[in-house]
């Protein structure tokens, strides 16, 4: 599998991506808000452009499809329920479901509702999984629920499937936002030295040639991942004094989301 994160240079910071199988150079993009850019990319590497996924239907991951359309062919792909917000959508996915790409990759659907209700991510399969997970999840963070989103539902989201992700899964957001979701982590953790060290590497980095984190590193600095860590948690008694004395991980994860839409 060929992935190719392409950073939009824009005021949101979206990531988009084409994914190519290396036997028949066909690819998939992902929420091409950005066409030039992604056809561009398409053009100089030699991959053939057949399927355009939209991980969810807000503007900036939909906004580029229909010139991407029109000038590759190719179908566009998004959760079954979203036809009623992204147009001219060829195929709607379920839960379980797979996509394909070329003649040597094969993704699994997840339903991962909760920064908006029609949300998916791709999980690829194989033994080097990566997840393609739109706004559900970012590194250091995850998805605000402002704009028709659920709280309650995110949590689901990730105490039932992400969290459950094998250490070696690679993790490939919508947006660039590590460094300010670091900065976010040592807020609430500050003697997490983990979160430190990443700051240090990366508070410099080139968005074009971003960090790519997996699992193993998201359970040291995703706060949303450390629901248990009694720093956090004592922490958050400042903000939130009718805590539970015990908390439960999905009063935590509630907690924090509400204090990250203000941060």
């Amino acid at each position: 599998m060929i992935v190719k994160q392409l950073y939009a240079d824009n005021r949101l910071r979206n990531f988009h991506y084409l994914i190519a199988c290396q036997e028949t150079s066909e690819a998939m993009v992902i929420d091409p808000l950005d066409v030039e850019r992604c056809l561009s990319a398409a053009k100089k590497h030699g991959f053939k452009i057949t399927k355009i996924l939209n991980t969810h239907e807000h503007w900036d991951h939909i906004d580029g499809n229909t010139e991407m359309k029109e000038k590759t062919g190719a179908k566009i792909y998004a959760h079954g329920g979203a036809g009623d917000k992204i147009p001219n959508v060829d195929f709607g996915l379920s839960a379980g479901e797979t996509v394909s790409v070329g003649s040597s990759i094969t993704f699994k659907v997840l339903d991962t509702p909760g920064h908006t209700d029609s949300h998916i991510c791709l999980l690829s399969n194989g033994h080097n999984p990566a997840l393609f997970c739109g706004d559900t999840m970012f590194n250091a963070g995850v998805g605000h629920c402002k704009l028709g989103g659920d709280p309650d539902k995110l949590y689901d989201t990730f105490a039932r499937q992400l969290s459950l992700l094998p250490e070696n899964t690679l993790i490939y957001p919508g947006h660039d936002y590590m460094i300010n979701n670091l900065g976010f982590t040592l807020d609430r953790e500050p003697d997490n030295e983990v979160a430190k060290s990443f700051l240090h590497k990366l508070e410099s980095q080139d968005p074009h040639a971003a960090y790519v984190s997996s699992m193993s590193d998201e359970r040291q600095i995703n706060s949303f991942l450390r629901l248990n860590n009694s720093s956090i948690i004592e922490k958050l008694r400042a903000e939130f004094p009718t805590l539970s004395n015990s908390p439960s991980e999905k009063e935590v994860f509630i907690a924090l989301r509400e204090l990250r839409n203000h941060w």
